[in-house]
């Protein structure tokens, strides 16, 4: 009795209307598949792109940020570098004035400024 059961069951998988029912489907599964396959591969370019705009965006910003720091930085080196100069300028004046108006003074403060620094280097 197995047997005819086991060939009952070898013709059901044989008929053609279910061949061809099951041929049918794993058509559609295929085409499914494929469908869902486009809309990930779509998602993920969509999601790639929409990642390289931003990163792009961020760099240009960091750049842009980068810029504007090293361009506040030379200002502010140029203007203390003209504030020293005119510092120099002025000491530089007020010496040769204080050299001209008191020599005497001027060559007597300087040997005992240098008085000073020969005792310390002494010790």
């Amino acid at each position: 009795m197995s047997t005819t059961n086991a060939e009952a069951g070898t013709r059901d998988w044989t008929d053609k209307a279910t061949r061809d029912r099951l041929e049918k489907d794993v058509a559609a599964v295929k085409s499914d598949i494929a469908t869902l396959t486009d809309q990930i591969t779509d998602a993920l370019n969509t999601f790639a792109n929409s990642t390289s705009k931003q990163a792009r965006r961020g760099y240009r910003q960091a750049r842009e940020n980068m810029d504007s720091a090293m361009d506040d930085m030379s200002e502010r080196g140029s203007a203390m570098m003209e504030a020293a100069q005119d510092a120099y300028g002025s000491i530089e004046e007020t010496l040769e004035e204080a050299i001209t108006q008191r020599p005497l003074a001027t060559v007597a403060l300087a040997l005992g400024i240098g008085f000073l620094i020969g005792a310390a280097w002494r010790r």
